[in-house]
């Protein structure tokens, strides 16, 4: 191996986000996109064939054929350790539930990469909705790596914000083709331009920002919150509706969840203003609603919804935007309903079921919002009473609706 690779991107977790964005986009900027997953039957697939499809979902359907791809199975170490040492870059989408054991085999790879004294530093994206990304993943490497071992000078750590929305794929959909995944249009990846070691990729769809948490905020507490927001407020308006574009029909639900983004925005400018203004969040905002409205991608409140533990957290969406609030003295009265509502949510997916941790939340809201509030939002029974007391009234107010 010498210090110089061919234009490789070795990706691990070839989901939604790995097939339909980030491995489409290099793809088709040139790279040879080698695909690092656990699931067997697409890892043979993308061998077999080579290229599969983004089915793009909008007023007018098309698709793009993504060439000069393959696969590893995630288990085969050698290999996998192998693909790393030899890569230009690498990315990670592979959920929180999956990144602890993707770094362990990143950590092999960096072993074997710089057993060559000349090999050039590795950048890793890290496409995953996480806040503190890099922070989390240097601390996880550190653990899997030779003490003393110089992270800092060979690895780029790179956080992105994704914003691209892919739905819940029906079965005959993934029994029609295994490989195919449905997408919107969007197709920009943001991402941190002061972490790479290397010049960035010259790729059409990649967005560098220096000021990085600033649209990572931008996406946790305006995309992701308005998102839960409709589908929290149009489960408890309409409980037989099943996508996320029949709520937002209502005219008048859809200005609710407009007024809880955009006081969100408002909080967001506050701790920002010096990389937004209003009006280019009210078009965010704007515009987001208009991408949640697309009837073709078939997003279910289901999907948008579910995971309450994780999507009401202390630093998740509605919650961390509530903190922020507090910590800047601006109102938050409309994001609160939204987090209440969100313990109302029993949406199912299209077999009736919901997901066990949904369950678990249920048993927590069971001895009451307080609880949920201080046990799964982070708010404290003693400086956050004013909170507390607010969500009381609100809750009591919804349960007259149910």
């Amino acid at each position: 191996m010498t210090g110089k690779f061919q234009n490789k991107l070795v990706l691990f977790g070839a989901g939604k986000i790995g097939r339909s964005f980030i491995g489409q986009l290099f793809s088709r900027g040139g790279y040879e996109v080698v695909f690092i997953d656990i699931y067997k039957p697409v890892i043979d697939e993308l061998n077999l064939r080579h290229n599969y499809n983004v089915v793009i979902k909008g007023n007018v359907e098309s698709v793009i054929n993504i060439q000069n791809v393959r696969g590893v199975f995630a288990g085969d170490v050698v290999k996998v350790t192998a693909e790393i040492a030899s890569a230009r870059i690498i990315a990670v989408s592979v959920g929180l539930n999956g990144l602890k054991s993707t770094i362990q085999l990143i950590a092999k790879g960096l072993i074997k990469r710089f057993e060559n004294t000349e090999a050039s530093p590795l950048d890793i994206i890290i496409a995953e909705n996480l806040r503190n990304a890099a922070e989390f993943m240097s601390l996880q490497l550190q653990e899997h790596l030779p003490e003393g071992y110089p992270l800092e000078e060979r690895v780029g750590l790179i956080e992105t914000s994704i914003g691209k929305m892919v739905p819940i794929m029906l079965k005959n959909d993934m029994e029609a083709d295994v490989l195919q995944v449905f997408a919107e249009s969007y197709n920009t990846l943001i991402l941190d331009k002061l972490a790479f070691k290397n010049p960035i990729p010259l790729i059409e769809g990649l967005a560098p920002k220096k000021n990085m948490k600033a649209w990572v905020d931008r996406k946790l507490f305006i995309h992701n919150l308005g998102h839960a927001t409709a589908a929290y407020l149009g489960f408890l308006a309409h409980p037989s509706c099943n996508y996320l574009y029949e709520v937002l029909s209502d005219y008048q639900l859809k200005e609710k969840v407009r007024n809880t983004m955009l006081q969100a925005a408002n909080i967001l400018l506050m701790k920002y203003p010096d990389e937004f203004t209003l009006e280019s969040l009210t078009e965010h905002v704007d515009d987001l609603l208009i991408r949640f409205q697309n009837k073709t991608l078939g997003d279910t409140l289901f999907r948008v919804g579910c995971d309450l533990q994780r999507k009401l957290g202390a630093e998740d969406r509605i919650a961390g935007a509530i903190h922020l609030a507090r910590e800047f003295k601006l109102p938050y009265d409309l994001i609160l309903r939204s987090l209440v509502a969100g313990c109302h949510f029993k949406a199912t997916d299209e077999s009736g079921r919901t997901l066990q941790s949904d369950r678990e939340f249920m048993a927590i809201y069971a001895k009451g919002i307080k609880t949920v509030l201080t046990f799964v939002c982070g708010f404290d029974e003693i400086n956050d009473s004013e909170v507390i007391l607010e969500a009381i009234s609100i809750d009591n107010s919804l349960k007259t609706l149910l």
